[in-house]
């Protein structure tokens, strides 16, 4: 019995963790910023932990009755949050009071379950001993869980299923610790009826678990749903309407087909059609191929270096029936090198030199992407390029994002590059910017390949014009330590969207 127990604060120490770990990932997929939103969470859970901790005096009848109960509740509020806070989300709820009222309320329970347990473990323990082997459990089961989940558990069974089966799991400690002391709870009857009503309520949304997924979805996106795939690094959900096919990840748009030709017509050719012979290609991330086959579109290219960290990615607009078209089968060229790794560890490692680098990362929502607009990163994109060479970045809404987009401009010229900024409307986005940065003044393109749909050499020129209301501001340079860029971001696309 005894032993058991101690392995019941593995498993709960485990699933603990675990609605932590969700109630972040959650709330940085669906609100960005996720140092903000992994921190808040995190303060709040530990502050209800000690909360709940707290409360435990308070009990002091029935322990094991209350401790099976108390699991019962952790297993199933804990095991449905994913996919309630989807469902909220989607249906245009209060996500966050929501987000943070679980949280808290989770935290609270959790708070409660070790107290107990060292209570009822006390008669067979000196005092010293039962601390050192409950902690050391707690602890280890927070070891185990904090390697599972980015490795295994988010990736292959997804945050619904990995709530789900951790909240299954807490309700099977409860079911454990009634059958372990039957003959001790006077009103058997009714806790186990109440286990084996939270084992089937779970278990049922197990199995639903893809469904509950959907119907989130099918809410949160105005139309059809064609692929929702989820990889190790984001959620990859494609949409249709007639012809018009768009790719969300992580819910943030990230081309609609009907237009994507502008953004990408502009991103690649001003910079490589200024450079007649252009051999070697870089391009980071893009894993969507089409920048890849605006690229190809130039006889003289002999190899493109695609570096996309997400595998998932590439993987489907290589070989997805609906996605190829889009890219004109881009991705399976001969010419084209698919790397899947972090650009930022690949321009590192890595020494090759290159004629023409197109950097199409997502906007700078979040840290893990804002270190990928810093000076830092721009420094080794430098040494990669050709001594008469061009660097392509796409640089968020100069109107709606202005100072963002002027940071990026100033932090491409603060490691000594020449930079050009331009802007082109496409209308999925509105007014979105570029910034092309070179070693020598830069000359536009006296004529394109043929078959473009949206430049000329005539109505290059104006797109490096900016209106009054997109001109030059000040901004500091965005750099590894502070990360600027991210703060500008967030508060200007708050303001957009309230």
């Amino acid at each position: 019995m005894t032993h058991a127990l101690l392995i019941s604060v593995f498993i709960i120490a485990s699933c603990g963790l675990v609605y932590e770990l969700i109630a972040g990932t959650l709330a940085s997929y669906l609100l960005g910023d996720s140092v903000t939103q992994f921190s808040t969470i995190i303060g709040t859970y530990l502050f209800a932990m000690g909360i709940g901790s707290w409360l435990s005096r308070y009990i002091v009848r029935g322990l094991i009755t209350r401790f099976i109960q108390i699991e019962l509740a952790v297993g199933v509020l804990g095991g449905f949050s994913a996919p309630a806070l989807f469902l909220i989300f989607a249906w245009g709820g209060l996500f966050r009071p929501a987000l943070y009222a679980l949280v808290l309320v989770i935290g609270i329970l959790v708070g409660l379950e070790i107290p107990l347990v060292m209570r009822i473990l006390k008669q067979q323990f000196a005092f010293k001993d039962l601390v050192s082997q409950v902690l050391t459990l707690d602890y280890l089961g927070a070891l185990a869980v904090s390697l599972l989940f980015p490795i295994l558990l988010a990736p292959h069974l997804g945050l619904n299923r990995t709530s789900l089966l951790f909240g299954l799991l807490n309700v099977l400690v409860a079911a454990w610790a009634f059958y372990l002391f039957r003959e001790q709870l006077p009103q058997g009857g009714w806790l186990r009826g109440q286990c084996f009503a939270a084992i089937a309520a779970l278990a049922a949304g197990f199995i639903a678990a893809d469904r509950i997924t959907a119907l989130a979805e099918e809410n949160l996106y105005a139309d059809e749903i064609v692929i929702a795939h989820t990889s190790p690094y984001q959620r990859i959900i494609v949409t249709r309407w007639k012809d018009d096919f768009r790719l969300f990840l992580n819910n943030n748009l990230q081309f609609s087909s009907r237009d994507e030709y502008r953004y990408h017509e502009a991103l690649v050719h001003p910079g490589l059609g200024s450079l007649p012979g252009a051999r070697r290609v870089l391009v980071l991330g893009g894993g969507d191929g089409l920048a890849v086959r605006e690229i190809l579109r130039y006889e003289s290219i002999e190899s493109i270096t695609l570096v996309d960290l997400d595998a998932d990615m590439t993987r489907l607009f290589a070989s997805h029936p609906l996605l190829t078209p889009l890219n004109d089968h881009a991705l399976r060229s001969e010419k084209v090198h698919i790397i899947n790794q972090d650009a930022f560890k690949w321009l590192a490692q890595n020494t090759e030199i290159f004629d023409f680098i197109v950097v199409d990362f997502p906007d700078p929502s979040n840290y893990s992407l804002g270190k990928l607009y810093t000076n830092t990163f721009y420094r080794l994109l430098e040494k990669h390029l050709a001594a008469h060479g061009a660097i392509t970045v796409q640089t968020t809404s100069p109107l709606y994002a202005r100072q963002s987009f002027w940071c990026i401009v100033r932090t491409l010229e603060s490691v000594g590059l020449r930079v050009a900024p331009y802007h082109a409307y496409v209308p999925a986005f509105g007014e979105w910017g570029f910034a092309l940065a070179t070693r020598q003044p830069w000359q536009a393109p006296k004529h394109y390949p043929p078959g473009l749909r949206f430049l000329t050499a005539e109505t290059t020129g104006p797109l490096f014009q900016f209106p009054p209301d997109m001109g030059p501001i000040d901004s500091e340079i965005n750099r590894l330590n502070n990360q600027i860029l991210v703060h500008y971001y967030e508060r200007e696309w708050r303001q957009v969207t309230q």
